[in-house]
C-alpha cells in the first residue's frame, strides 16, 4: 500500500455489524437488487466488495462466473474469500484476489461485468475520471457497469442526506485515513466515456442509488 493511501484493514472485521448497527441492511439490499440480471455474465472485475458479502451471492447465483476482486486491504481480501468459498465448493477455481490499487490494476481479462458497491465514493473526482476511462477502453460492448453508492436527493431527504454522508466522511477519515471529503460525480463521466445508464433503483428514501450502465458499440 502507497503511503498516503487510505488502510482499511483496521475496520475489515466489523465492518459488517459497523453497517448493520449504521443502515440495518439497507445498503446489503441495495447491492443486491441487480443479482438477477447478472446470470448471463461471465467474467466479472469487482472493486472494493469489502468482505464479499455481494461476490459470494454473486458466485452462487451464476454457476458460470469467474471473477477478480481487487482490494487495497488484504484482511478484506481474506475475509471476501474465506466467505466465498464457503458459499460454493468451486470458488477456489472462479475467483482470483488481488491486493492491489483499483486505479492501476492492469486489465489484462476481457470482462463482461464490473461492480463497484460504495466503492466510487473513496475517489476523488479526477481519480474516478481516470478510472472511468480506462475500463471503458479495455471492456467489450455489452459490458455491464454494476455501481450502488450514497447519493444527495432533492427535497425534504436533502439536508439528513448531506449530514449522514458528512458524518460517514468524517467516521471514514479518522478509522481509516481517507481523505475524499464528498461524494464524487460518477455519471458524467460514464456518460463521456459512452456508457449509457439502463437502469436504477432508489432505496432509503433516495439517499442510496444502484445502477446498471452498459458499454455501447463504438460507432
Amino acid at each position: 500500500m502507497s503511503k498516503g493511501e487510505p488502510n482499511f484493514d483496521s475496520i475489515a472485521r466489523p465492518y459488517r455489524w459497523l453497517e448493520y448497527l449504521t443502515l440495518a441492511r439497507a445498503l446489503e439490499k441495495t447491492r443486491n437488487h441487480y443479482l438477477p440480471q447478472l446470470l448471463d455474465r461471465r467474467q466479472a472485475l469487482v472493486l472494493g466488495d469489502g468482505d464479499g458479502r455481494f461476490l459470494a451471492q454473486l458466485l452462487v447465483n451464476n454457476p458460470q462466473l469467474q471473477a477478480d476482486a481487487v482490494d487495497s486491504s488484504a484482511i478484506m481480501l481474506q475475509l471476501l474469500r474465506q466467505r466465498c468459498e464457503s458459499a460454493t465448493s468451486d470458488a477456489k477455481t472462479r475467483l482470483r484476489t488481488y491486493q492491489s490499487n483499483a486505479l492501476s490494476f492492469p486489465l489484462e481479462n476481457s470482462y463482461d461485468l464490473i461492480v463497484t458497491h460504495f466503492f466510487l465514493d473513496c475517489l476523488t473526482q479526477p481519480e474516478l475520471n481516470n478510472l472511468i476511462r480506462r475500463i471503458a477502453k479495455n471492456v467489450p460492448p455489452g459490458t455491464l457497469w454494476l455501481i450502488s453508492d450514497f447519493r444527495i436527493p432533492r427535497g425534504p431527504m436533502r439536508l439528513p442526506a448531506r449530514l449522514l454522508v458528512r458524518s460517514l466522511y468524517l467516521a471514514f477519515g479518522v478509522l481509516t485515513g481517507l481523505r475524499t471529503t464528498h461524494l464524487p460525480d460518477h455519471a458524467t463521466p460514464l456518460t463521456q466515456a459512452g456508457l449509457v445508464r439502463i437502469e436504477h433503483q432508489y432505496r432509503l428514501a433516495g439517499i442510496l442509488t444502484t445502477e446498471l450502465w452498459q458499454t455501447q458499440p463504438t460507432p
